[in-house]
């Protein structure tokens, strides 16, 4: 039988294979098996494909067919009687352009008419019954950012106004590049005056302007405005061009007011009711929800009413108490007060129980995270347990356990060191205490030293100023020690010295050391701060976003429609806000959608702005323009990777893309954002632009610390490292954490030698006596709660006539 199995024939392996019988696979098979039971699952992706190459070309020209009548749509509802006016913004881009001559010649149009504006704005309202258009133009305050930036945030237009010969100078270059960052609307650029040049060179002037603005505007068309011929060709182009939409603002009502009235409340005249009147935009506007008042802050709405339309395109007199439903028929015989408050219909109330909460915060609960009380038993037998193996240790405050079973039992050391309200990341490093003196002391600068920063502008003879000329040098010694500090951080990122008076494992007893950065797990719910339990955060973000959205696409919500010009009651409004409508700045409202007015931790990715290089270290007060919000905050910067842990940048780098992470209200994304620093005599400097990347309290910044040594010997692989510490104890220490070089080497501490912190390596090949051996360490960090949302108005930029600075013109 051995015989016979050895000499068995077995198959080669070139041998057949032949396909197994697949039966009972075809139509009728499978039916008779399913016995008439249907299927489930349906599958409407497979009927798309199953159409036939004729349905589906109808089907994408019933598409494009639908969206070209949307965009159609639009356009004619913009500036008719049944849409709002088309809003239309003036923007001074040069000091010598003639806007005013301008704003006589749009006026002066034979066929339209006229009417003023109430409040300081100076706007006004030009109706051309014959066209069927209604326009209204409100004119931003020169040098004023502020108005600037809220005017566009809803204009449907923007009209800037160039000068013939130079086109824009420096505030209108600066104020040219706050609103690309922002968001652009629809534009036209026009060029009054002109005419007193001789006619060549009014041509080589209108070729040479052409030119200079091919790069803000590369398909813009210049627009002359000298003759009535010409402002009415230019509101024909107002009127027809394509509308460019704005994210942030689309997708929530705003109102631009055109006349406001404040009414103080009973118990204080610093607060009262707001009643604000304007046309309505963007959305459906609902009583219900919040509104944010740019600049001023969230407030909530207890009624809205409807009064007479006062830029009607056919008015007439109503008789009675006859009203039209649809509030088209207004009464023009006269604005008097008493037929006003006659014909108001109250369109409707708040629901206390459908109203939107201004709770911002959560209040945190101190007994939330109490447990059971154990037994007598269960007490006892703790004690006991602890009694055998008790270690008291001084631990710095949000230190876990884990983190407490590493700290050495030194009383003395941890007597000089640990302070119990350290809770800022600042004393990490010596690096950190220098650069907020600095900033201390450029807030605490005096008028003076203001005075001085505007003159620099201003064409001066230098022997004028020469008995002045010292008193910025102390200015100067600061910003020059901040651009050592920028340096050195860039030649060696990350890398501080071991301090020698205080050792090693007291001072950075916060951090810890990984394996690998990338892959080494950490998780982000360990130690959170006390700042955490005051913020909201969403189970999942962007399903909420999505869901959000899709519900304002799709459902229909009550309220007052677009184009209805309406009154908003505004409750608890200080009266600083009616002041500041009186004096012309304008009052911009926005409504909120669900939790946008609720503190969480915003993550914006922003990229320096090329013309401003001063040194912007992390966790400097800056001045945030995010969507239709504006506040102070001191943000955090961070790279922007796809890593699960990302590692804290120290300044505001130039060469590429970072995050900004702040505490701040939640925001939906998209929103643009802006990054301002303002300066001791009051100017804001643009420093960074972007966009709004996400919500997220879980993004986990870390920040690195690097201790450096030096090989004193080395011996092939082992080597002798000296100066990264100075005692025997921190070398013990810190042995678990794994070294690596500049040269790219990597090796791990074997036993110290001495009692000096001299250390011998091994390494994974051979050392080269010019490299550094590196440890790196690191630590979690977390935004400051610096979030004001009143900031100060910005002083107007001083303008020269020439887009470059005084000094350059000077010298050439």
């Amino acid at each position: 039988m051995v015989m016979a199995a050895a000499g068995a024939h077995r198959p080669g392996p070139l041998k057949q294979q032949n396909k197994a019988h697949k039966g009972g696979k075809h139509s009728g098979s499978s039916q008779r098996r399913a016995g008439g039971r249907v299927p489930v699952k349906a599958q409407p992706r497979r009927r798309l494909r199953d159409l036939s190459r004729v349905d589906r070309r109808h089907q994408a020209l019933q598409l494009r067919r639908q969206r070209k009548e949307a965009v159609l749509a639009e356009k004619r509802s913009l500036g008719s009687r049944d849409g709002p006016p088309h809003l239309v913004v003036v923007v001074l881009l040069h000091s010598r352009a003639a806007v005013q001559d301008s704003l006589r010649l749009l006026q002066s149009l034979s066929s339209a008419i006229v009417r003023a504006d109430e409040g300081g704005a100076g706007g006004f309202a030009l109706l051309c019954p014959q066209l069927k258009q209604r326009w209204h133009f409100v004119t931003a305050q020169a040098g004023d950012l502020h108005a600037v930036l809220d005017l566009a945030k809803v204009a449907d237009s923007l009209l800037f106004i160039l000068d013939p010969v130079d086109g824009w100078d420096s505030a209108g270059e600066h104020c040219l590049s706050c609103l690309f960052a922002q968001g652009l609307p629809s534009y036209a650029l026009a060029v009054p005056g002109g005419t007193d040049l001789p006619p060549k060179k009014r041509i080589d002037a209108r070729k040479k302007l052409s030119k200079s603005i091919e790069k803000r505007f590369p398909e813009a068309k210049l627009f002359p405005l000298n003759t009535e011929q010409e402002s009415s060709l230019l509101l024909r182009h107002l009127s027809s061009q394509k509308q460019r939409h704005l994210a942030f603002r689309d997708r929530r009502a705003h109102l631009l007011a055109r006349a406001a009235e404040f009414v103080p409340s009973q118990d204080s005249d610093l607060l009262g009711t707001l009643k604000v009147s304007g046309f309505v935009r963007g959305q459906t506007l609902n009583v219900n929800s919040l509104v944010h008042i740019v600049g001023h802050g969230d407030f909530q709405l207890s009624q809205v009413d409807a009064p007479p339309d006062p830029l009607s395109l056919n008015p007439r007199v109503v008789k009675g108490q006859k009203r039209s439903q649809d509030m088209e028929v207004q009464d023009d015989s006269g604005n008097g007060a008493v037929e006003m408050e006659e014909d108001v219909k109250v369109l409707m109330k708040a629901d206390p129980s459908k109203q939107e909460s201004l709770q911002s915060e959560v209040v945190p609960d101190p007994m939330e995270g109490e447990q059971t009380w154990p037994t007598e038993e269960e007490l006892q037998e703790a004690e006991e347990s602890l009694k055998a193996n008790r270690r008291v240790v001084k631990v710095p405050k949000g230190t876990s356990k884990y983190q407490a079973a590493w700290i050495v039992d030194d009383g003395e050391e941890g007597s000089e060191k640990d302070d119990d309200d350290d809770d800022d990341d600042d004393e990490d490093d010596d690096m950190d205490d220098l650069m907020e003196e600095a900033v201390s002391q450029e807030g605490e600068s005096s008028e003076e030293e203001a005075g001085e920063e505007e003159s620099e502008t201003m064409t001066v003879s230098e022997c004028l100023r020469d008995d002045q000329y010292d008193e910025k040098m102390e200015e100067d010694e600061q910003m020059l020690e901040r651009y050592k500090q920028e340096r050195m951080d860039e030649m060696f990122p990350d890398e501080v010295d071991t301090p020698r008076d205080v050792p090693a494992r007291v001072r950075f007893q916060k951090y810890r050391g990984l394996k690998s950065f990338r892959t080494s797990p950490w998780d982000p719910k360990e130690n959170l701060p006390r700042d955490y339990a005051r913020i909201f955060q969403f189970q999942d973000f962007s399903r909420t976003r999505k869901n959000l959205f899709r519900q304002i696409e799709k459902e229909e919500t009550e309220g007052a429609s677009v184009g209805w010009y309406v009154t908003l009651h505004v409750c608890n409004v200080p009266v600083s806000v009616m002041e500041s409508f009186k004096e012309g700045k304008p009052l911009v409202l926005f409504s909120l959608l669900p939790h946008e007015q609720k503190m969480s931790v915003l993550n914006f990715l922003v990229r320096r702005h090329p013309g401003n290089s001063e040194p912007v270290r992390a966790k400097e007060e800056l001045i945030f323009h995010c969507g239709f919000r504006r506040f102070r905050a001191s943000p955090l910067f961070s790279q922007h990777t796809s890593a699960d842990k990302h590692k804290l940048e120290r300044f505001l780098r130039p060469d590429a893309a970072l995050v900004v992470t702040v505490y701040a209200p939640i925001t939906f994304p998209p929103a643009s954002v802006l990054l301002f620093k303002q300066r001791s005599n009051g100017m804001h400097d643009l420093i960074a632009t972007g966009s709004l990347l996400s919500v997220d309290p879980d993004r986990i910044v870390i920040k690195r610390l690097v201790l450096s040594g030096h090989p004193f010997k080395i011996f092939t692989k082992m080597a002798v490292v000296r100066y990264m510490f100075f005692n025997r104890e921190d070398v013990m220490w810190f042995k678990p954490v794994e070294l690596r070089t500049k040269w790219g080497r990597r090796g791990h501490i074997k036993e110290p030698l001495g009692t000096h912190g001299h250390m011998k390596c091994h390494f994974d090949g051979q050392l080269k006596s010019q490299d550094t051996v590196l440890l790196n360490l690191y630590k979690r960090v977390f935004p400051k709660w610096t979030y004001d949302p009143h900031v100060p108005e910005p002083v107007p930029w001083v303008r020269s006539e020439s887009v470059l600075p005084e000094r350059e013109v000077e010298m050439e």
